[in-house]
């Protein structure tokens, strides 16, 4: 296949993301003035350019059956160190549209199933970080006194120590084969759970019927996400993580908590003084009700901005663990295990190693561009 039948092929094959992106851009630019904050974002051309290349690979993750050409997992005879655009043997019609690793596997299938690997991981662990964050800083900021003094100093023993090398410990084999990943998920996956409850308790508190039933839908479904997340214990099956990823997980959510305790703590402190706070305590509201529908809904700004950054350094970090073989599994095709399985033959084959670096590059790209457009878009309200 010449170059240009080569990208003709793959921008073919990502057809369902093309449909997708255009079925969210054409009404959100249509209808912008009618969505809020999201349809401000539309009016900013960084964002749109962050958005678009954040959702691109968003929806090439949840497309990735129908994108790929091979199993990223099939080794094919001939097919080793094979160039772009190499026909398959045995399969007319069918070729390795960026050519085969050292191990004869499809890099394009591997580079849109890696998708779906760090996006698994990076956003959801990062969201937990952030609600762990949350029960911490708030109450570590809107107090003061002893309880902020013992969990600052812990969050900067953590941050003390290099975050690279703190997470090449965490996902260790000794580690993990000494059952600290599993007490650490015991401990940190609670914190989700006691967010929303406390979250609709505060909400809730003079509304018994209502404070009963939201309460009883979270500790269900929370105690049974919890179950197959922390325990692998789901009886329904629908919730399990496998012990690497378990691993990584933690991981993630103990290394990003600190700066997010950080970044929760000042915000917190900082709008305790406003008047509107006075006013609700002069109301008498609970301390948890001002944390959470006081002062956490008026810090969103900069929370969702560093939301975006932080799954950006996410995944870098998974990145940076595949590349050093400690990624979810040797074989998988996340883009740090890629990366890493084809720089040792980069000088002769360039064309394993490229793909997943410019596939990570662009996701962090998106990120940082989507965090910029909202930051601009803030600094206008």
């Amino acid at each position: 296949m010449s170059p240009l039948e080569i990208v003709g092929q793959i921008v073919l094959r990502f057809l369902p993301v093309w449909i997708g992106l255009a079925a969210i851009f054409v009404p959100s630019i249509l209808f912008r003035r009618r969505l809020g904050p999201y349809g401000k974002l539309m009016e900013n051309r960084v964002g749109q350019i962050g958005l678009g290349l954040v959702l691109f690979w968003v929806l090439a993750a949840f497309f990735a059956d129908l994108i790929i050409t091979s199993n990223p997992l099939d080794q094919v005879s001939g097919m080793k160190n094979a160039l772009p655009g190499t026909a398959i043997p045995d399969r007319p019609g069918a070729f390795y549209l960026l050519g085969g690793d050292n191990l004869a596997r499809d890099v394009f299938s591997r580079m849109v199933m890696g998708s779906r690997t760090v996006l698994a991981i990076a956003p959801a662990a990062t969201l937990f970080a952030y609600m762990a964050g949350f029960m911490l800083g708030l109450p570590a900021g809107y107090f003061g006194g002893r309880f902020d003094t013992v969990f600052s100093f812990a969050a900067n023993l953590v941050l003390a120590f290099p975050v690279i090398l703190l997470f090449y410990l965490l996902v260790t084999p000794e580690i993990r084969a000494s059952g600290i990943p599993i007490l650490a998920a015991a401990i940190l996956f609670l914190f989700p759970i006691a967010f929303f409850v406390l979250l609709i308790g505060a909400r809730f508190s003079a509304d018994p019927h209502k404070l009963v039933l939201y309460l009883g839908i979270t500790l269900v479904l929370g105690l049974w996400v919890y179950s197959g997340l922390a325990f692998n214990a789901d009886p329904l099956g629908v919730f399990a993580m496998d012990p690497n990823r378990l691993n990584i997980f933690v991981s993630v959510v103990f290394v990003n908590m600190p700066v997010v305790f950080r970044i929760v703590r000042g915000l917190a402190m900082e709008i305790r003084t406003r008047d509107y706070i006075a006013a609700a305590q002069t109301r008498g509201e609970s301390s948890w009700y001002i944390m959470l529908w006081e002062i956490l809904p008026n810090a969103r700004g900069p929370l969702i901005v560093d939301f975006c950054l932080r799954i950006g350094y996410t995944t870098i970090l998974l990145g940076t663990l595949g590349f050093f073989g400690l990624g979810v599994s040797p074989e998988s095709p996340d883009w740090g295990t890629t990366i890493n399985d084809g720089r040792k033959l980069l000088s002769v084959y360039p064309h394993p190693a490229l793909p997943p670096a410019l596939a990570l590059m662009s996701l962090v790209l998106g990120l940082n561009l989507l965090a910029d457009g909202l930051r601009e878009q803030a600094l206008k309200d």
